[in-house]
């Protein structure tokens, strides 16, 4: 009888110490896996809908980080076949503009780089201030023209083509080498908030 009594016990302690483990089990995994839902995806949903992943929308960021992955696909340490350079793809007399000759540290300092965007765009406002409080707002080419549009077409062919584009009334429109357009860009950037961008002449990185 008491060897029988000891069986049972034995089988008890172990059912116990297995429920305990593989509650530890499911923890782990939990916590290894903790921006996914349990759900699992159907045909019709994309991944982001199980990942939380940070919205940064028609925000300044939005803006940023959607001219960063056109230029670049979001990557700090590119060069492309003219010799733009990095996140942003900076042309050199632009990167001289604000005092950066070491082209080497700039394409490893991504807070550089940040810094330099958020610069340009300053200048970019700047010079293109009257422009901005003209045609913000405004239909070109079945476009609506917006500062955000602007600001990205500025980066892409510089201030002085967008000006021309936006005073004749869109006849003028400069491609680059790729043929990417100011016309593509003042669609494609519309919308965004640049607000958090002050027009600085000269702008401290």
């Amino acid at each position: 009888m008491k060897k029988v009594l000891l069986l049972f016990s034995l089988l008890a302690l172990v059912i116990i110490i297995s429920s305990f483990s593989n509650e530890g089990e499911t923890r782990d995994i939990s916590l290894l896996r903790p921006n996914y839902t349990s759900t699992v995806p159907t045909k019709n949903q994309s991944i982001y809908n199980q990942i939380n992943i940070p919205f940064v929308g028609k925000s300044f960021n939005g803006f940023r980080e959607a001219i960063a992955f056109k230029e670049s696909q979001g990557k700090y340490n590119t060069v492309n076949t003219l010799g733009y350079l990095g996140k942003y793809q900076f042309g050199r007399t632009t990167l001289e503009r604000f005092n950066i000759y070491n082209t080497r540290h700039f394409l490893q300092d991504p807070e550089l780089q940040e810094d330099a965007f958020r610069a340009l765009c300053s200048v970019n406002k700047w010079i293109l201030r009257r422009d901005i409080k003209r045609s913000a707002g405004k239909t070109i080419n079945h476009i609506k023209i917006t500062e955000s549009g602007i600001l990205a077409a500025a980066h892409l062919a510089g201030a002085g083509n967008v000006k021309k584009y936006l005073r004749s009334n869109g006849s003028f429109d400069f491609k680059d080498a790729y043929g990417s357009s100011v016309q593509h860009y003042l669609k494609q950037f519309s919308g965004y908030d640049t607000s958090i961008i002050e027009a600085s002449k000269n702008p401290a990185l």
